[in-house]
């Protein structure tokens, strides 16, 4: 048998299997992924010389690597693929058994607990993860959720979320092509995920003391102290986000005017102090216009100076909830142990959380009504400053005009 349809001829028994056994409600496991691997598979081979049979080795795997899940369960549908394979490699006469054991250990190497020995296994391996690094993940983790809560090889209240997290943390790419394709997108993809495992978990631990203590609490109950709770979050989210953008607003204006009046300053330094040796008549307009201008740079940097406190908080200022942590001043100095022991231990605590999140605001309002109030007397300043300076330039102008006309009409 040529070698070379070898993949050809597992492709339409893969097809077949797949079109005959449709009992397994596979979401995600099923036809349109294994065509998918097939196509990633050939997608990074193309990045490296394989030999032919190197290349019948992968592309069989990739078509037999899922055809397990048909059968079995995922814990042991790795074997069920390796089982059908040789029996569709059974069906022609092979002589280099080296073959199918090369095919079978392509297979095996998507296992997550298996790593991959040579650039076959690598390729085959990141092929069928090659969705980790994209912005395809998030879909597919969901088919994936809904397929295994649908085989009944998951719970739909499990924080999936949290065990996605876990694989995502602990999966590598193989290959150097897809090290630097892909390694980014998947690095994105954890952080949504961390945050999403993060609200998740904060939702758990807002469940009312009192509902779960009173077990005769009905239905509806448990649902309006649901919805009163996340309508206190939104509350909060939203409060937050609104004095972030003011604060933005506040920089933003702040910048306008240091801008601006740099630009004032150096056209004064570099034009106008040259024309001061023959107009000295304008010397008391410049000045004034250039104090105004730096007074008015001065409180627009003190508007947008941050201001910095210690960054360490201590085991006993979170017992004692002394410190907010949602305020990245009191812990930049901190480990990410402590760090994260602490927000562990505010979140356990639903009155110190909520504490912390209302103790942020005020404290965003504080910063914002100082920005607001030192950027509003710059703007005073600036336009106090603008009106000033005109009119001294003007009475500099009609001054010296009249002084020269009166020069003028002397009789020598």
């Amino acid at each position: 048998m040529d070698y070379l349809n070898i993949p050809k001829k597992a492709e339409s028994f893969v097809r077949e299997l797949f079109d005959k056994n449709h009992k397994q409600p596979l979401l995600y496991h099923n036809l349109e992924h294994t065509i998918n691997v097939v196509d990633r598979a050939r997608e990074i081979a193309a990045q490296y010389e394989l030999t032919e049979v190197d290349q019948v080795v992968l592309y069989t795997a990739a078509w037999f690597h899922d055809t397990g899940h048909l059968f079995v369960d995922p814990a042991m549908h790795e074997v069920k693929s390796v089982e059908l394979m040789k029996g569709f490699m059974s069906g022609y006469s092979i002589e280099d058994a080296s073959l199918v054991l090369s095919i079978e250990n392509a297979i095996l190497a998507t296992r997550m607990s298996h790593r991959p020995e040579n650039i076959v296994e690598q390729i085959i391996r990141d092929a069928d993860t090659y969705h980790l690094g994209t912005k395809e993940f998030k879909e597919t983790n969901k088919r994936i959720r809904k397929e295994y809560i649908q085989r009944k090889l998951h719970s739909p209240h499990a924080n999936w979320n949290k065990k996605s997290l876990e694989f995502l943390e602990s999966h590598e790419y193989h290959t150097a092509y897809c090290q630097t394709l892909l390694e980014e997108g998947k690095q994105r993809n954890i952080q949504r995920l961390k945050k999403k495992a993060m609200e998740e978990e904060v939702e758990e631990i807002e469940v009312p003391v009192a509902a779960k203590k009173d077990e005769g609490t009905s239905k509806e109950d448990n649902r309006k102290n649901s919805l009163l709770n996340k309508g206190i979050q939104t509350m909060l989210r939203l409060t937050s986000d609104n004095h972030l953008e003011l604060s933005n607003m506040a920089d933003g204006k702040a910048n306008i005017l240091i801008s601006v009046n740099a630009i004032i300053i150096s056209v004064i330094l570099s034009v106008l102090l040259r024309r001061l040796e023959v107009d000295t008549h304008l010397t008391i307009p410049t000045i004034i216009f250039l104090l105004f201008s730096l007074t008015t740079i001065v409180i627009s940097i003190l508007a947008t100076r941050p201001k910095i406190s210690s960054g360490r908080f201590s085991k006993e200022d979170i017992l004692n909830k002394k410190t907010n942590l949602l305020f990245f001043g009191n812990f930049h100095k901190a480990s990410l142990k402590e760090y994260e022991w602490g927000m562990r231990e505010m979140m356990k605590d639903q009155d110190y959380l909520y504490g912390a999140l209302i103790n942020d605001i005020y404290h965003l309002g504080v910063v914002l009504g100082r920005k607001y109030k030192l950027i509003r007397l710059a703007y005073f300043v600036f336009m106090v400053g603008i009106i000033i300076s005109v009119l001294a330039f003007a009475l500099a102008v009609l001054l010296n005009r009249g002084g020269t006309a009166n020069s003028t009409a002397m009789p020598l």
